[in-house]
This record gives structure tokens, C-alpha cells and sequence, in this order.
């Protein structure tokens, strides 16, 4: 699909939300684990295509989340590297992209877990899908998370029970731990805590909703377990394409990666706008150890771009980079001067024009360090969104994105519209855009 008809797509009823959704052929490893608001691997196809990559070439995506990118690549037989600083994402994307184990192995390990896990609850009279009776308003003695780690949960996140269950199941995967299984079941777990056992909603934004006193926790995970060997049966044949994940800031590559290797770069990297993706993946994050403390989360929120207030710090000075950008340092004195105007007094709102700045610090410095590992000729795409989050002052992101680009010695070849979207406060039209660079070399 080109993305001239994706484009036209826009104006029709209900398509703008579908243009962000897996389609039917898409979900095999893309749906093992995935943001909410991931950009669709239709996407990633369409510029592997444009940008005329070939199995001989390498594919870097810098900012690669839950793995989009390299899982679409390594489908289409493209060498590629994920880059992400997220630990709960960059586990994702390692898992999704190792199709090296034995589906029936997996399968049957797997059985070997739940039924380990199944006999612990039984001991404490517990059944995980009760069809007689309920296990709800009986005295039972339940295992709680430590109390450091029960505060960085959203409260009721997942209730007592569930929690409970769950606990059970991470201790007979740890007693049965087994290489090479382990990884992709703790995965497992990972998308049936977010969809199935807990009371997570997302509207896009994370919340609460309806609390539920008891869910199936081993059967919702065992399915998703025989969804990835499914999925492995059929994608064998792909397994050799090289594709890896490093966990590391996109900010500082250029100790991680060789001078002039990567032939093209496709990502999408966080908007400016109050989105904490730390906050997104929390639950899991805590029960599967990813964090397990707030010394952690604030490490982990340190090794990020600056797209929101909740992760900025007095002594972060990305800022710097683009301290002579005249429609950037505009935007943020508008947003101070909308504050003011309003009487907005928090914490928060009086960071709004600084991280504006510190975003756009961030992927200037992103960019800068890109430059070194990049071979003459390479092709970019940068998934970028606009943005009114900040006081409703319009952020044009992909517009700005360019020009720091330009100021850096890469070519704008064009900015692509994916999609629209409606802002909620503004009740604007937002473009969501592919901003197309080259680098012409030295």
C-alpha cells in the first residue's frame, strides 16, 4: 500500500483509528507484546520497500520500543539492531525476535510450569478458573508484593487475588527455569497481565477500570504461551535474518555501534506530550523484576528522551542543543506565557516550556550522534506526531524534527502524512507524519 493511499484512507469513516491497529496478518509475534499506541508494522513494510532495502544492508531502529521494527524486518529477511532504553520493551523486542527455540518444547515446558503452579494454588484451596464455587470471600492467605514495589503501582492495578495467583505462577517459572524457554514464558506473562489479569485500561492512557476480585491467571497465560508456538511453527524459515536488541540511550550510540554501518534507519520515537511510558508498562515492569525500586525508576527515566515533565531532572541541560533555535525557544515562551495567563501553578505545568526544549534537545543530540554510524547515503523515516498537550500551544513536531535535522547536514527528502487525529482539548486537526531524511555523508 502506498502511502498515497494511506493517506487518502484518512477522510474515511473510522479509518484514522485503523491506520494505528495490527491488521489481521500482522498479529503473529507483533501481538506476543505491544504498546497500545505502537506505530503499525504496515508501516515499517511500506519504507523498507521505498527505502529499497535489500538482505545484504542493516536496518537500525534507535528508539524500537517492543520491537516493530525489528520484528517486521527480520519477516522481511532484513538484517537489523533495535536500540531501547526501556528494560520491560527491550525485553520484549529480544524475546519477539529469537524464533531459535522448539515450539513443541516450548509448549510442552510450558504444561510442566502450570502444572506445578496449578498444584500450589490447589495446596491453599484455590483453583485458578473455579466453575463450582468462587474463590472470592473466602479467608484466604495471599502473597502480597513488598511495599517499596506496591507503591510504584497505579493503586488497584491488579486486585489481591489475581496478584496472588500470579506470584504463584512467577515462582514455579523460576523453580522450573529452563533455557531457552524461560524468557518467551515470562513474556507471555507479561501481555496476559496487562490484557487478561489485571484491571488496566487504556483510553489511550493508562488507568483503572472495572475491579475484578478474581481471573484465570495460568489458563490466560498458557494461551498466550500456544499463541507464540503457533507462531514459531510458521516462521522457522526466518529464523536465520539477524536481528538484536541493545539496551542503551539513543542519545549515546556511538560507543555501542561501528562507524558507517547502517544503511537505514526507521523509528518512531516519543512525542512531546505527558505521555510516562514508564508509567504504561509499571505493572509489569514490578512483577516480572524489571523495577524494582524508585532509585531504579528514576535511572530508567535518566536513559530517556525528555517527552514528558515526569521525567525531567534540575541537571538535565539537552536543552543546550538547540538553546538557538528561534521557533523553539518561541513555542516554549508561549507556553510559559499561556501558564501565566491561566494562573497554572503546579509542579508540572511550570515545566511544560522546559521540557518542550528538552525534547527537542534530546533528539538533536539523537541525531548528532546518528550522523557517526551511518553510512553515506542512508535513509531515515521518523514517525512523529503534533502535539497541543503543552497549554493547547501547537507543537508541529515533524516540521521541527526537520529542520534540526537539516542544521545537522541531512537531507529533508520529504515529510510524508500517515495519518490525522483529533486533539481532544483543541478539537484540531494533528498530522502524524513520516519525516524522510538522507545523510549525504561528511
Amino acid at each position: 500500500m502506498s502511502l498515497i493511499t494511506l493517506a487518502r484512507k484518512i477522510n474515511r469513516p473510522h479509518s484514522n483509528g485503523s491506520m494505528n491497529k495490527l491488521q489481521p496478518k500482522d498479529q503473529p509475534v507483533h501481538d506476543w507484546y505491544r504498546f497500545v499506541l505502537s506505530f503499525p508494522p504496515h508501516l515499517v513494510d511500506e519504507y523498507v520497500k521505498r527505502f529499497g532495502l535489500q538482505d545484504s544492508q542493516t536496518l537500525l531502529d534507535p528508539f524500537c520500543g517492543t520491537g516493530t521494527t525489528i520484528v517486521e524486518a527480520k519477516m522481511l529477511g532484513i538484517p537489523s539492531i533495535g536500540i531501547e532504553a526501556h528494560p520491560i520493551s527491550h525485553f520484549a523486542s529480544q524475546v519477539k525476535v529469537d524464533w531459535n527455540i522448539s515450539p513443541d518444547c516450548l509448549l510442552e515446558h510450558a504444561g510442566e510450569v502450570a502444572d506445578l503452579a496449578t498444584k500450589k494454588l490447589e495446596a491453599d484451596g484455590i483453583e485458578d478458573e473455579p466453575f463450582f464455587h468462587t474463590n472470592s470471600g473466602r479467608k484466604l492467605k495471599l502473597q502480597k508484593l513488598e511495599p517499596e514495589k506496591t507503591k510504584l503501582l497505579l493503586k488497584d492495578s491488579i486486585s489481591p487475588l489475581p496478584l496472588h495467583k500470579t506470584l504463584v505462577l512467577i515462582e514455579a517459572l523460576n523453580q522450573k527455569h529452563q533455557e531457552p524457554y524461560y524468557r518467551h514464558e515470562r513474556l507471555a506473562l507479561a501481555k496476559a497481565l496487562v490484557f487478561s489479569i489485571s484491571n488496566l485500561r487504556f483510553g489511550p492512557e493508562v488507568g483503572i477500570g472495572k475491579l475484578r476480585s478474581d481471573a484465570p491467571v495460568i489458563s490466560a497465560w498458557l494461551a498466550e504461551v500456544k499463541k507464540m508456538g503457533h507462531d514459531l511453527k510458521n516462521f522457522q524459515h526466518y529464523k536465520g535474518t539477524k536481528a538484536v536488541a541493545y539496551l542503551a540511550d539513543s542519545r549515546q550510540l556511538a560507543p555501542l555501534l561501528k562507524p558507517n554501518t547502517i544503511d537505514a534507519v526507521i523509528t518512531s520515537p516519543p512525542y512531546p506530550n505527558e505521555k510516562d511510558y514508564t508509567r504504561t508498562t509499571r505493572l509489569e515492569s514490578v512483577l516480572l523484576g524489571f523495577i524494582n525500586n524508585h532509585a531504579e525508576l528514576q535511572s530508567l527515566k535518566r536513559s530517556l528522551v525528555r517527552s514528558n515533565t515526569r521525567t525531567v531532572y534540575k541537571d538535565d541541560d539537552d536543552d543546550q542543543w538547540v538553546a538557538n533555535h528561534p521557533e523553539i525557544q518561541r513555542i516554549a515562551t508561549d507556553i510559559e506565557r499561556r501558564r501565566l495567563e491561566l494562573g497554572k501553578t503546579s509542579g508540572f505545568e511550570r515545566m511544560y516550556g522546559r521540557v518542550t526544549k528538552l525534547y527537542f534537545g534530546g533528539m538533536s543530540r539523537h541525531l548528532a550522534e546518528l550522523r557517526q554510524i551511518l553510512k553515506p547515503g542512508a535513509q531515515l523515516a521518523y514517525v512523529v506526531g503534533d502535539q497541543a498537550s503543552y497549554l493547547r500551544i501547537m507543537i508541529r513536531t515533524g516540521q521541527l524534527l526537520a529542520d534540526i535535522a537539516k542544521s545537522l547536514g541531512y537531507e529533508v527528502v520529504n515529510i510524508d502524512l500517515f495519518r490525522t487525529r483529533l486533539a481532544t482539548a483543541t478539537r484540531e486537526q494533528l498530522r502524524e507524519e513520516v519525516v524522510v531524511l538522507r545523510w549525504p555523508g561528511k
